[in-house]
């Protein structure tokens, strides 16, 4: 850790006055105050030190309602709460089993204003579906969420694990880990990727997930994919729904939204899609150079500004009708179209090792684990400028880091391809990737030379791959959408599928997979769409057939 400023930045950088003001107001607003301890001792983590004690400070200067008390690992109260790591930090423990292993810094501090402004209210304020889920816990829950402050995806499930914290407090106790703060206890708990989730020492989850299958995970003691809500969830009408809050679903809301369609966006899980896991965005016009959860932050921002967002929850099924029915994990939306900007997620090698490894040590995300392999050795593959981009993310962190390639030059663009050979940053040419080894953790890679036909193996410690996308068309086939031969959805150029209704917008309808590209597309369909609800075509295309009900398919 090269000083304080690797941690977070000075506390008057952290908040705008703007911001400061909104915060306060909620801070006052609390109906219970706050006493928030920190726990340290000279000389160990003390870049941790400093920067939970600056995140803490802005805080607490905010308003009255947060009390800050600091502590030495030898004080009465830390033998009292059994305080044995610097730093730690209790919030309200007179009231709550809660407590913070490291510094609430980076993408954690959002988490951490969460948990003040939740136990100031006293209430977990869990939706009635994961209430019905918390009533069935037959026994109590230590939960330990691994975190690092670099992981745009950890504050989601971080946010759960302290809602059911603050719910259920005789229930359940929680442990925020911050793993470059406490890197012996993810060795200890085979940690290589974050966010995960442990509950009674048991992994239940890998990754972010909706409140819902989160709560559903604790309450099953293992990761669950599905969610189904009760009959009763709630209703709500729209003219437009879009799946999906990644650039091409964000500047669709706001231009279908400027039409006067009542609409709203629905994000399963993170905003802003691939985007926010970009560590630095150089080809967005308007931005030489701007931080991908930056952009992010301002497409949200402006998207919200018109538009609706239900984040953290799935629409699992699609029924068509006189108005489209679209359940989620929380409620139940009755709408005349239907909008699919769900992008496309990280391609898989498919080699033995992959699966079995994923997070421990093999990472589609260097924004997410890079930091963890500072000064270790890891191979990206991939040649494309996903790949070239992970590479340059990890040199820049520290890390040993070889580029492994299946071709005999990259295929991205000039820019990031000169970077790698300016750096220094190995090549393995016309190499593949066959199997990934290790019992615990990556230990080991088995390459392929696909020119030599030799095979050799690399000791290494972790595998970042960036091979490109798979479109996320699951919704789609379930609904009838057609789709073309590479596997993404089928549409013409006003971004119609074939089922009246349904349109399509972005990575998941394939092409160059650019973020002003998924943009422009996803303006170009909340304009067909407007157009369309007021004179839908097809009823224009079958005059003599009479009305063809929406979510019909076309022949």
């Amino acid at each position: 850790m090269a000083g304080k400023a690797r941690v977070v930045k000075h506390s008057e950088e952290m908040v705008s006055n703007e911001l400061a003001a909104k915060i306060a107001a909620l801070l006052d607003g609390l109906p219970y105050s706050v006493t928030i301890h920190l726990f340290t001792t000279k000389g160990r983590n003390d870049a941790f030190n400093d920067a939970a004690k600056d995140v803490i400070s802005v805080f607490s200067q905010l308003s009255n309602k947060v009390k800050f008390e600091e502590h030495g690992l030898d004080d009465e109260l830390a033998r009292k709460w059994n305080i044995q790591r610097s730093p730690t930090i209790l919030l309200e423990p007179e009231n709550y089993r809660m407590r913070w292993l490291g510094a609430p810094a980076g993408q954690e501090a959002q988490a951490f204003l969460q948990a003040i402004l939740l136990i100031g209210n006293r209430k977990g304020a869990l939706s009635d579906q994961s209430l019905k889920v918390m009533k069935k816990l037959d026994a109590p829950r230590d939960v330990k969420v691994f975190v690092s402050v670099t992981c745009p995806y950890c504050p989601q499930q971080v946010v759960n694990a302290i809602r059911v914290a603050v719910e259920k407090p005789e229930m359940v106790s929680l442990e925020i880990i911050d793993m470059m703060a406490n890197q012996d206890l993810a060795v200890q708990h085979r940690v290589q990727g974050v966010p995960q989730t442990f509950a009674n020492g048991k992994l239940i989850a890998s990754g972010a997930q909706p409140e819902e299958l989160f709560v559903l995970s604790l309450q099953k003691m293992e990761q669950q994919t599905h969610f189904i809500p009760d009959v009763d969830a709630e209703v709500i009408e729209k003219d437009l729904v879009i799946v999906g809050g990644g650039p091409a679903g964000l500047t669709a809301g706001i231009y279908a939204a400027r039409s006067g369609l009542n609409v709203c966006i629905v994000e399963r899980g993170s905003l802003g899609g691939q985007v926010a896991t970009t560590p630095i965005v150089e080809n967005y016009t308007g931005f030489t150079m701007v931080g991908g959860k930056a952009l992010v932050d301002l497409m949200v921002n402006h998207a919200l500004q018109y538009v609706q967002i239900f984040q953290n929850e799935a629409i699992m099924d699609i029924q068509p009708g006189a108005m489209f029915t679209a359940t989620t994990n929380r409620r139940r939306f009755l709408t005349k179209a239907i909008l699919l900007a769900t992008g496309a997620t990280y391609h898989r090698l498919g080699v033995p090792g992959e699966n079995r490894l994923s997070g421990l040590g093999v990472s589609y995300c260097s924004t997410c684990d890079g930091p963890l392999f500072k000064d270790r050795s890891v191979i990206v593959v991939g040649g494309g400028n996903s790949a070239t981009t992970e590479a340059l993310n990890l040199h820049n962190m520290g890390v040993k880091v070889t580029l492994v390639h299946r071709r005999n030059q990259l295929s991205a663009q000039q820019y990031l391809s000169k970077q790698i050979s300016t750096l220094g940053i190995p090549v393995l040419w016309n190499t593949e990737v066959n199997e990934i080894r290790g019992e615990d953790r990556v230990k080991e890679v088995l390459l392929h030379n696909n020119k030599s036909g030799k095979d050799t193996v690399l000791n290494v410690d972790g595998v970042f791959i960036a091979i490109g996308y798979d479109p996320e068309t699951e919704l789609a086939k379930k609904t009838g959408v057609e789709l073309t031969e590479n596997g993404f959805i089928k549409h013409d150029s006003h971004h119609r599928t074939n089922v009246p209704g349904i349109y399509s917008a972005g990575d998941v309808e394939g092409g160059f997979k650019q973020i002003v590209t998924a943009a422009g597309q996803g303006a170009e369909a909340a304009l067909s769409i407007f157009e369309d609800l007021i004179n839908p075509y097809w009823k224009r295309q079958a005059p003599t057939a009479g009305e063809r009900p929406i979510g019909s398919t076309l022949t």
